[in-house]
């Protein structure tokens, strides 16, 4: 199903969202769990770095004897140095190795993700973005998975390495010092009481945030392709006020989430100071009166440092965790977005591969976004083997449905299509597609060479396959007056090319194809009067032994051919012959005159 705004801006999924990345992590496994493994080892390296401040200050001051108790043991004041050293040199160890595996995970899993929403969004038929914008898709590819990354890769990784300090650390604390680890648990209790609260608006907003990011890039994308339109209407100062007015609402958007990021940091940071500050005043009164030594004192602050460092970074990782939930949600709808077109269980074979006859059997279809109104009304057609037939009628008269159809971008209301006597919807979608090639209206150029955009056609032709089909639809006739000739770079969407030039493009990629059904979308529409005589010609070559659909707006272009459908709201009005559509009065005959009476 589509992804609507009106789903998109309803109540947020909790945070079980984040479960559903399981299925991206569990090839990772082993690298997961030996970056656990590092985990483990650096929080317990750090956490005796206090005791071994004590036995040091201790010594080093000379406030008790070394009797070879403590972590170092009968070590001399040079020995405690180097074991200080030596612990902070495997800490750094494992945080490094750790560091690279956690990033690993991160950067793999989210090329994974990436490359798995791609796929589910190219499987979508073009109902799917009936609703939703390509630019849209393209921000959450982009930004929505940038921070899984940093969630993945990082953010996880430092909480549960706070974690594991916070844990370990109040630990320590109890050991160390009863009294006080009792005066911080209760000042750390206080800490956690707007950690969830706030984390739960940042959450919130956050998905507001990546939302309104996404309407932005949306527009861009939508204009950035235009240009040219843009410009020649003058509309550049108002698309520009549209495009900021959009970067406006989301910017106040990401300041409200990062105001609430921000009073959570000022929040934490005070009462951890404070509680630093206040345990150690008691802490200093009790060296003072002999209760214990100042070594204790100062592996308990370090301890007490790390459990505070622990908190507020679980603070500021429970943010990013809340942005990532939201992201993770966006991504997850495009990724269980069911197609609607579903082939069948047990797709049946194509009988005669090489052939391509076609029959509409009280075919009806609505288009999703408009259900009160019939693109095609009951039609019946029967196209033979070979034949070449032309859909002739107004705008609006279901001509482009029938090539839809027949793809299968959208399956039938009522009625069956049937390739070769075989429902198409019992076809596997590749099998059908593979057998029918087509010339868009508008031509797509892709951002390569001239040779590898013919290639398209047919990926494992060879070059000379390649070349002959270009010299067929006259390509040849330009290509070689670029500078690099075949391997001239076309620019993005042709733009290096005229309409016409990227029309023959389009007719050699579709002769190369070599596919039993030919569909021609007014094919030499963007043509001159010159390059249209030369690709009719290698139209002609292209059509002969196949199967010819031709959408035509200009008359003139189906003269020669077997059959004329004349269709007007969806019905078929007419079927015949060119000259004897002509002879009769019926809406053919009045397209005609209207057309070759003008000309």
């Amino acid at each position: 199903m589509p992804i609507s705004k009106s789903t998109r801006s309803g109540s947020t999924r909790r945070l079980s969202t984040l479960k559903d990345l399981w299925p991206f992590l569990r090839p990772y496994r082993r690298r997961i769990a030996l970056a656990f493994v590092l985990l483990c080892l650096g929080s317990a390296t750090i956490l005796l770095v206090p005791l071994a401040f004590r036995d040091l200050i201790d010594l080093g001051f000379g406030q008790r004897q070394n009797t070879g108790g403590g972590l170092l043991g009968s070590l001399s004041l040079n020995g405690h140095f180097a074991a200080l050293f030596g612990l902070a040199s495997l800490w750094a160890l494992t945080v490094a190795a750790r560091y690279y595996t956690v990033t690993w995970i991160g950067e793999r899993v989210t090329a994974d993700l990436r490359s798995a929403v791609y796929a589910r969004v190219l499987a979508q038929s073009p109902q799917f973005f009936e609703t939703l914008q390509t630019g849209e898709v393209l921000s959450r590819l982009t930004g929505d998975t940038t921070l899984i990354q940093t969630v993945i890769g990082s953010s996880i990784s430092m909480g549960l390495r706070s974690l594991f300090q916070f844990v370990g650390g109040m630990v320590m604390l109890a050991v160390t010092s009863l009294y006080l680890f009792s005066l911080n648990l209760g000042l750390t209790a206080l800490l956690m009481l707007p950690l969830f609260a706030i984390g739960r608006k940042v959450k919130k907003l956050s998905r507001e945030s990546q939302d309104k990011i996404a309407d932005a890039s949306a527009l861009a994308g939508e204009i950035l392709n235009a240009v040219p339109t843009v410009q020649a209407y003058t509309q550049e100062q108002r698309e520009t006020k549209r495009f900021a007015d959009r970067a406006e609402i989301s910017f106040i958007t990401a300041i409200r989430r990062t105001r609430f990021r921000a009073a959570l940091t000022a929040l934490v940071i005070i009462a951890v100071m404070g509680s630093i500050i206040f345990v150690l005043w008691i802490g200093a009164n009790q060296v003072h009166a002999g209760s214990m030594t100042g070594g204790q004192l100062a592996s308990f602050v370090l301890y007490a440092t790390l459990v505070a460092g622990g908190v507020s970074t679980m603070a500021e990782v429970w943010g990013d965790i809340m942005r990532a939930a939201g992201a993770a949600e966006r991504l997850l709808e495009l990724l269980h977005a069911k197609p609607s077109i579903v082939e069948a269980d047990t797709s049946q074979p194509l009988p005669q591969p090489r052939k391509a006859e076609i029959q509409f059997e009280h075919v009806s279809f609505r288009y999703p976004s408009r259900m009160q109104i019939a693109a095609l009304d009951d039609i019946n057609i029967d196209i033979a083997t070979g034949e070449i037939v032309a859909l002739v009628g107004p705008s609006g008269a279901g001509k482009t449905t029938v090539f839809q159809l027949l793809l299968r971008f959208y399956d039938t209301t009522h009625g069956t299509i049937r390739f070769n006597g075989q429902d198409i919807r019992q076809l596997a979608l590749h099998e059908l597609r593979d057998k029918i090639a087509i010339v868009p209206q508008d031509s797509v150029i892709f951002s390569a060479n001239a040779l590898e955009n013919i290639r398209y056609g047919r990926p494992t032709a060879s070059d000379d396959e390649v070349m002959a089909a270009a010299k067929s639809a006259q390509v040849e006739e330009f290509i070689n007056r670029l500078p690099d000739g075949y391997q001239t770079f076309l620019g993005e969407r042709g733009t290096r090319l005229s309409g016409g030039q990227r029309q023959r493009i389009a007719i050699a990629r579709a002769i190369l194809k070599n596919a039993p059904l030919l569909l021609l979308d007014e094919a030499t529409s963007a043509l001159d009067a010159e390059s249209e005589i030369l690709v009719q010609e290698g139209l002609n070559a292209a059509m002969q032994g196949r199967t010819t659909l031709i959408i035509a707006h200009r008359l003139a272009t189906v003269k020669k051919v077997n059959r004329i459908i004349v269709l007007n709201q969806g019905r078929i009005v007419e079927i015949g012959a060119p000259e004897d559509l002509r002879k009769q009065s019926g809406l053919y005959a009045k397209l005609a005159s209207l057309q070759f009476d003008v000309q």
